[in-house]
């Protein structure tokens, strides 16, 4: 059970509440940023939650097992704050949360309502939805080898043991015209076949976005280009990138495409549903008998 500050249980007596809902999300580089669904900025534990992200969040759930218990937050892109740069470099990847409950008049009366990290981020032209994973979630994540029919490790690790530096799995390229926000028509990819790079992953080295990677949707020899999401930052005519061929994991890929089936490390012989679920029927024996 929470023990609360008795100012804030004294506020909460009272009836009539002066309530807000702050945000304290903690990178892995350790920047901390904070965002509250207030219309002003509130500083506590010295850290500013700003209101301009428009920040909200879903009615928080817990439970007393351990049982997964998850949340979202919502809000508009800042690049004084959150930016799509960042957002698209990872830098948010189980980043560490904190969420407050504060009285807004009075800051120092808070509670802290729940700590998780973040899960999954999408965004959608200039907002962004990312959900917050309580830390029991830590629990749910496979532990060891996972026996499926898919390789269950990154292409070019060193279990895998494919070289991405190899030029049969690597172009270099820049961008020739823009299409929409996630494909364009680049050089480079001439003398690759059609979806070689699909996959793959693509690494911005000039422009805006340098530095930044994004996953390869589709591509073309004729250098069509479509990525699974908006690259950070505004893609320009002329910006640099290397990509590397990508995998879909499964062995024939592995063995033809990579000469590399020695190190698969998925189960492709593994019985399917189909087999699992089947049963004897009834035929014909080779003698003309029924069996």
């Amino acid at each position: 059970m929470r023990s609360l500050d008795p100012d804030l249980q004294a506020h909460l007596d009272a009836g009539a509440t002066t309530l807000a809902t702050c945000w304290r999300i903690t990178r892995s580089d350790g920047a901390a940023l904070g965002f509250t669904d207030h219309d002003r900025a509130l500083t506590f534990d010295g850290t500013t939650f700003s209101p301009e992200s428009g920040a909200t969040g879903s009615a928080l759930a817990s439970s007393a097992d351990l049982a997964v218990d998850n949340s979202d937050i919502e809000g508009a892109l800042d690049d004084a704050a959150l930016s799509a740069v960042d957002l698209a470099a990872g830098r948010y990847d189980g980043a560490a949360v904190e969420v407050f409950r504060v009285n807004w008049t009075a800051p120092d009366q808070r509670v802290l309502m729940k700590k998780g990290v973040i899960g999954e981020i999408s965004r959608a032209g200039d907002a962004f939805r990312a959900e917050l994973r309580g830390l029991s979630s830590a629990l749910d994540q496979p532990v060891g080898r996972v026996f499926q029919r898919l390789c269950d490790v990154n292409l070019g690790s060193a279990k895998c043991g494919v070289d991405l530096s190899d030029p049969a799995f690597m172009a270099t390229g820049a961008v020739t015209s823009l299409r929409d926000d996630q494909s364009f028509i680049a050089s480079g990819f001439a003398g690759f076949n059609d979806s070689w790079f699909a996959h793959g992953v693509l690494t911005w080295v000039t422009g805006a976005n340098a530095g930044a990677a994004a996953h390869i949707k589709s591509q073309t020899a004729s250098g069509a280009v479509a990525l699974w999401l908006p690259a950070g930052a505004a893609v320009a005519i002329g910006d640099q990138f290397t990509a590397t061929a990508g995998c879909d994991k499964r062995f024939a890929t592995c063995r033809d495409k990579f000469s590399n089936a020695v190190n698969f490390r998925g189960f492709h012989l593994m019985p399917g549903n189909d087999f699992a679920v089947s049963y004897p029927l009834r035929g014909e024996r080779n003698d003309g008998g029924k069996r």
